[in-house]
């Protein structure tokens, strides 16, 4: 039978002695001396009672007692080291993984982030953005945010945010339009969602069947206006994505017309507990939605 306490120092010496296949570097990376690494693995083989090494003449080699043994003592280590490393001034530096929309993570998100970074400096926030395509699980993430109507099988949405879509284009092409029928000689710029372009012309009082010119299909809000920024035409995406853009006359919005498609939303697995970490985000994420509402 195993015994419960196995020593630290003995598993320690294992482990350098197998990653080196000698106990004289194992000593050496221990600063203590091969005998002392020869006698702490001889001491865990008693304990054991296996033979974990062969001693050869020139080194040694693990048997497959020992060659079971040193992935598991790496991983502990590892994850020993990992934890520790977490700590820093007192305080235990937690992860937070999240994946948001493009759209919403550049033009959004990012101007915010200073302020938690401030406010929680120990929390290690990592980004990652995708096309509102996202699997929470296989990505490993905590959050997602995603835009759409809430309804996604085995998760917790929380609403943040309408995000009405509106035109937007380049100055030159706003003189051109004086009123919405003036987009019908304009090359509109579309999301992969067929319905939007037909329902901002209802909404502006052309009705939705409406024959639609020729149209560019983007699987993002930033690439298509990116494409408007060139003059390639004209956008149908959501002004307070791109605040930054309006303000400094890069593009405008020639119409107040807007139409509501969908929310941004904050969710998770209903399988994932949600930690310190992600209860903090979640709070001060909905801070920054409250004071900067319109």
């Amino acid at each position: 039978m195993l015994r419960p306490h196995l020593p630290l120092n003995a598993l320690r010496a294992f482990e350098a002695s197998a990653r080196h296949l000698s106990f004289t570097r194992a000593a050496i990376e221990l600063c203590v001396t091969q005998a002392a690494v020869s006698h702490q693995v001889k001491s865990l083989e008693a304990q054991l009672n296996v033979t974990l090494f062969k001693r050869l003449p020139r080194g040694l080699m693990l048997t497959s007692e020992g060659e079971t043994l040193l992935p598991v003592l790496r991983e502990c280590f590892d994850r020993i080291a990992q934890t520790l490393g977490r700590f820093d001034g007192g305080h235990y530096r937690e992860v937070l993984t999240v994946g948001a929309v493009g759209t919403f993570a550049v033009g959004w998100l990012l101007p915010r982030l200073g302020d938690f970074q401030a406010r929680f400096p120990y929390i290690d926030l990592r980004l990652s953005t995708n096309n509102n395509r996202v699997d929470v699980a296989a990505e490993g993430l905590d959050y997602a945010i995603r835009f759409g109507s809430g309804a996604w099988h085995g998760t917790e949405a929380l609403q943040l945010m309408q995000a009405p879509l509106s035109v937007l284009c380049v100055p030159q092409i706003a003189r051109q339009l004086q009123v919405p029928a003036d987009l019908l000689g304009q090359t509109l710029l579309r999301s992969y969602r067929t319905n939007e372009w037909p329902q901002w012309f209802e909404a502006a009082g052309l009705g939705s069947n409406t024959l639609l010119p020729q149209s560019i299909v983007f699987d993002s809000s930033l690439g298509m206006l990116e494409a408007a920024l060139q003059g390639l035409g004209v956008a149908l995406a959501p002004p307070m994505m791109f605040e930054r853009q309006l303000a400094g006359g890069a593009i405008e919005q020639p119409f107040a017309v807007g139409i509501v498609t969908g929310s941004y939303w904050l969710t998770r697995l209903q399988s994932r507990t949600e930690t310190a970490a992600m209860s903090t985000f979640k709070v001060w994420l909905l801070e920054q939605v409250a004071c900067h509402a319109p």
